[in-house]
């Protein structure tokens, strides 16, 4: 009898976990803009994972990349991996215009182009709403985020100072260099053209940018590149280009020295050496700003250099919110 309750428990508990990792919607209402815009019915998509512990100081954010979304996210999240699902909650969050939360492909009424600028702290404010009055939750032990997510989480530090314990931008950055600014311009001049050269261009890009010659050459041969780029021509699905639009409209605007003030938050700030896409200077003066640890991935990966040295980077970050600074 008793191992038959135990089993049942056990079945209940796999039942509310795998529950909890599946798309979750939260409705906020109008959410009003930094530049005096509304996204009208604005709706934050998210997923939780892990348990939730009685004092509800074990919550770890995790907010998507650029055009990342948090079906993605889920295999950075778990035993051994960026985020160990089995020691804190993770509440990972899709960013505002990735096709799931509000959106220019999803707004009923403000579709496509008619769906306002926003800026990444428009998109920290989405995010604070859904913690604060759909969850409950007023302070997290730790902001972490990849890339664009990198991006959010230095704007969660500066505009929420006291809502966190702890944060970790990883190939992110507080504004985007130069070089990045002219990178995204020309992404964009490639999404407004027609949609089969636009997928093409923007593939094309992506490969460019997100690793190096010398690791692009090693894994693809002088085939594969037009194989992929006709792929990407005939890939309907790949990507909708206003919702791209507006994020890196979002990303090219970021300056969180608009709202610069204490840093409260224990900070471990990641970048990698040879990144063409998230260049890694403005992260590192952060850095040195705020005292803050850099970890310099070295490899020849790119702005991939996480997946390359994911380990280390695991172990980082294990290390990182395993320790407790109350009294340091």
């Amino acid at each position: 009898m008793k191992r038959s309750v135990c089993v049942i428990c056990g079945l209940l508990l796999f039942a509310v976990v795998a529950h909890a990792q599946e798309q979750q919607f939260a409705n906020i209402g109008d959410l009003k803009l930094q530049n005096g815009g509304v996204i009208r019915d604005c709706r934050v998509g998210y997923r939780t994972f892990g348990t939730l512990n009685h004092d509800k100081s074990n919550v770890v954010v995790f907010p998507t990349w650029a055009g990342g979304t948090t079906e993605q996210l889920k295999g950075s999240i778990g035993p051994g991996k960026l985020i160990d699902s089995t020691s804190h909650f993770v509440v990972a969050i899709d960013a505002l215009s990735n096709g799931v939360s509000s959106s220019p492909s999803n707004s009923r009424l403000q579709p496509r182009m008619r769906f306002p600028i926003f800026s990444l702290r428009d998109t920290v404010e989405s995010q604070h709403e859904l913690l604060t009055k759909v969850l409950k939750i007023v302070h997290v032990k730790a902001v972490i985020g990849i890339s664009m997510g990198g991006m959010q989480t230095f704007q969660w530090i500066v505009s929420y100072p006291d809502f966190m314990d702890k944060a970790i931008p990883i190939v992110g950055s507080p504004r985007l260099a130069p070089y990045d600014l002219l990178l995204w311009s020309a992404q964009l001049e490639a999404l407004k053209r027609d949609p089969n050269s636009a997928r093409a261009l923007d593939f094309a890009f992506g490969e460019l940018l997100l690793t190096t010659p010398t690791d692009y050459n090693r894994r693809k041969t002088r085939e594969d590149v037009f194989a992929d780029l006709e792929k990407a021509r005939n890939d309907t699905k790949r990507f909708e280009a206003n919702d791209k639009i507006r994020q890196v409209q979002a990303m090219m605007a970021l300056d969180v020295a608009r709202d610069f003030g204490a840093v409260k938050a224990k900070v471990v700030i990641v970048v990698a050496k040879f990144d063409h896409v998230v260049t890694p200077g403005p992260a590192t003066e952060f850095a040195k700003l705020i005292g803050a640890k850099l970890i310099d991935l070295d490899g020849d990966c790119g702005h991939l250099e996480t997946s390359c040295e994911s380990r280390r980077l695991n172990e980082a970050v294990t290390q990182f919110l395993a320790t407790d600074y109350t009294d340091k």
